[in-house]
């Protein structure tokens, strides 16, 4: 069966960095595209696109408001994708997860129905 595990969130000031990272484990998802997503405080029904990207990153998408800040990217030997965050505002706070798609597919999405497995969050918290 397979798991995602994301980890690297943390407490960081405004303007600061954080790299995050999804692991999986189980099986690979070399053709399949993965994403990020978030949950803002206030708002646990309401879960964000924030980054997808799709087999070797020949389509890949971003939120508006993460664009030029933040870069999805995946290292396929360690099975493993990350979230490079820069310029981070206090508004980026939120449990960030990641997740996957379970059958191979051409291009990204940034829909959160068209994904099958979810890592468990990880909390980045942005101070002012």
């Amino acid at each position: 069966q397979a798991h995602l595990v994301a980890s690297g969130g943390g407490l960081v000031q405004a303007a600061g960095s954080l790299r995050l990272s999804c692991a999986a484990s189980g099986r690979t998802f070399n053709r399949n595209f993965t994403g990020w997503f978030r949950q803002a405080p206030g708002k646990e029904h309401a879960l964000e696109f924030v980054a997808a990207t799709s087999w070797r990153g020949g389509d890949t998408y971003y939120a508006d408001f993460v664009k030029v800040r933040f870069t999805i990217t995946r290292d396929y030997a360690k099975n493993t994708m990350y979230l490079e965050m820069n310029s981070l505002k206090p508004e980026d706070t939120a449990v960030y997860f990641c997740a996957a798609r379970s059958l191979p597919a051409s291009s990204a999405s940034y829909r959160r129905t068209d994904y099958d497995y979810w890592g468990q969050g990880t909390q980045v918290t942005v101070s002012s």
